[in-house]
């Protein structure tokens, strides 16, 4: 569903995002908030810290902050199907207490080498580009791409890779 096409709903992402690295040691490598999804490329700063843990605690705190954001939203033209949406997907789910937000699961992908760690960083990066948002990477507000292309107007610090 495309619920990040307002800048509000976007920022929810990239505060949480902000808020986890000063205070849960995580590491942003990149990023990319797409329309309908968010890729990221993450690692914690310290190894005994489970990032399985830090991801869970965004999906939590991201899912309820977005939703009571739809549901007060005086401008949102798609709020009721959005919300029942969510409901409806909740409710094939005995985990939620009543809607859901993101899909289930974290399943990590091991950045193992050099040339793994560029593909995803080139996959993640273009996304905006193939889905014909912007002509070139740097463009695009809400992505890494501006920060590796030493953008002055990052919407969040990232940690090169």
């Amino acid at each position: 569903m495309d619920v990040f096409t307002r800048d509000e709903y976007r920022s929810i992402i990239i505060d949480s995002l902000n808020y986890c690295v000063q205070h849960k040691g995580l590491i942003v490598h990149a990023y990319c908030i797409m329309t309908n999804h968010v890729h990221l490329i993450i690692s914690a700063i310290d190894a005994h810290v489970n990032l399985a843990f830090i991801v869970r605690d965004i999906k939590k705190f991201t899912s309820y902050k977005l939703l009571d954001t739809i549901r007060h939203n005086p401008f949102e033209s798609k709020k009721e199907w959005m919300l029942w949406m969510f409901e409806r997907a909740g409710s094939k789910n005995a985990s939620n207490e009543r809607c859901q937000f993101w899909q289930n699961g974290y399943h990590p992908v091991e950045l193992s080498n050099v040339a793994l760690v560029e593909q995803r960083l080139e996959y993640i990066h273009n996304n905006p580009v193939r889905a014909g948002f912007v002509l070139s990477a740097e463009e695009y507000k809400y992505s890494s791409a501006r920060n590796y292309a030493g953008g002055i107007d990052c919407m969040m610090e990232v940690t090169f890779l």
